[in-house]
């Protein structure tokens, strides 16, 4: 059934997306809509998502169940939905067409001739957002598909014109194995996911499988700072444009790279060899560097300006999420951050300590009772830029609880190594241990891609209310 293309097709009208609140299902949502489609959707509980949807005329139904299948042509689903689900179980029942949504994602795509897709173990949403902001300020008018929000498209999705379709490419269950770009990004490549993937080379292999669904006019963008990204570019067919801030060899890199005050990087972008432009970046970090190296690389080969890149660039301020400052209050600022790898914990944390804070609060939810496990002492060498973390108890996912691993286990093993962390189970009474401990000039650093965010938002606001009693 997944094979059935429902852009070909004239007999479906009326589309219904199970998880509809999901960042990218919604997103998938829109776009249909925009296309003629009759959409509705259902989620697990309400959300500013599922409510903007319903403004769009949307219809939104809370809770899974069977009675939710009406007048439905087609039935998209995410790898997340179980065979199980009512809704997918009645759609199949009736003989209603069902489709996940990577493959929807792909079949999209095809709609567009220069189809451009961002993957990688980090940095997919913070770069594709870049890539957004190039290709606006060059007038291009793509269609945008993000992971995040970014305001300047006033979410995570933008329907633009018929050329140009960005988004990003996730490898987890091979997702990305739908799609086939006409230029993908290759950002990085390393140990994650080890709840599906066997070990880092079955991760290899399944970017090349990936690499090699470019068409042969196209292009892979390839960051060769990254040994295991370079080691597979000797076996693609495509055009390949190469970068990287350390290898000076590539076709893409940087030079006099110089930070401000908040970390933010200037830097001279040198393309063969020859200064092309003076970049100003207004998001901080070192690795943010690379994300616009990336960025700028691709959407030159797309036919933008360097002008337009350079000014692009300049305009993104970030996306939700991702080194979100949150507020300040009493002079503590309070930011939050996808962050959930070790790799990612290590570049969010040097772009806080760039930010000249006194002390930083890096309060850290770990993601899934897998990549815990197995990442154990990576994650446990990833902590040595903060001051004090605090370690909240696993967001488990998609996940059950075996027993097998804790945050106390982790909190333990961070501090062998770097002998700065504690251990608190519930978000009240980490704020209250901010509230008590923290001071001006620190700044508390949420980070975990589960709903830690909210520690700090619970910060301030409590902060707030004791200022003014």
């Amino acid at each position: 059934m997944e094979q059935f293309n429902l852009l070909d097709s004239k007999n479906i009208k009326n589309v219904h997306f199970v998880g509809i609140g999901g960042i990218s299902m919604s997103g998938l949502a829109e776009i249909l809509k925009n296309l003629g489609y009759n959409i509705s959707g259902s989620d697990m509980k309400s959300s500013n998502i599922t409510k903007k949807l319903e403004e769009e005329d949307i219809k939104i139904y809370i809770g899974h169940n069977e009675q939710n299948i009406k007048n439905c042509d087609l039935v998209v689903y995410t790898a997340a939905v179980k065979d199980s689900n009512p809704e997918l179980v009645k759609a199949r029942q009736l003989g209603i067409k069902t489709i996940e949504r990577a493959v929807l994602l792909g079949q999209i795509m095809k709609k567009y001739p220069f189809s451009f897709a961002i993957s990688g173990t980090h940095g997919k949403t913070t770069t594709t957002s870049m890539a957004s902001m190039i290709m606006l300020q060059s007038n291009l008018n793509p269609t945008i598909h993000i992971g995040g929000e970014l305001d300047a498209i006033g979410g995570n999705t933008r329907i633009g014109g018929d050329e140009y379709f960005v988004t990003e490419a996730c490898e987890y269950v091979e997702s990305f194995l739908k799609f086939y770009p006409y230029l993908a990004v290759i950002l990085n490549i390393e140990a994650d996911h080890l709840d599906y993937f066997k070990d880092v080379n079955h991760i290899k292999q399944s970017f090349l499988k990936f690499m090699k669904q470019v068409p042969k006019d196209g292009y892979i963008v390839a960051c060769v700072d990254d040994s295991n990204v370079s080691s597979l570019l000797n076996q693609i067919s495509c055009n390949v444009v190469t970068y990287g801030i350390n290898s000076t060899n590539a076709n893409w890199t940087v030079q006099n790279i110089k930070f401000d005050d908040s970390g933010c990087a200037s830097y001279d972008l040198i393309k063969d060899g020859e200064k092309t432009a003076a970049i100003k970046l207004c998001v901080p970090g070192l690795h943010n560097v690379s994300n616009s190296l990336a960025a700028a690389a691709a959407c030159h080969t797309l036919g933008c300006s360097i002008n337009d890149i350079a000014n692009g660039l300049e305009a993104f301020t970030g996306t939700h999420r991702r080194f979100e400052v949150k507020g300040v209050v009493d002079d503590i600022k309070v930011v939050d951050d996808y962050a959930h790898h070790p790799s990612e914990i290590k570049v969010t944390l040097e772009a806080a300590k760039s930010n000249h804070h006194s002390k930083i609060w890096c309060v850290f939810q770990p993601h899934t009772y897998t990549r815990t496990k197995l990442l154990l002492d990576e994650f446990s060498e990833a902590f040595y830029d903060a001051d004090e973390v605090i370690v909240s108890d696993i967001y488990s996912a998609r996940e059950i609880d075996t027993g097998e691993i804790h945050s106390s286990i982790l909190t333990e093993k961070i501090n062998t190594k770097s002998n700065n962390a504690i251990y608190k189970s519930d978000f009240n009474s980490i704020v209250e241990y901010l509230k008590e401990k923290a001071s001006p000039n620190d700044i508390v650093l949420t980070m975990g891609a589960g709903d830690i965010y909210k520690v700090g938002e619970m910060f301030l606001k409590e902060k707030d209310i004791a200022a003014v009693s």
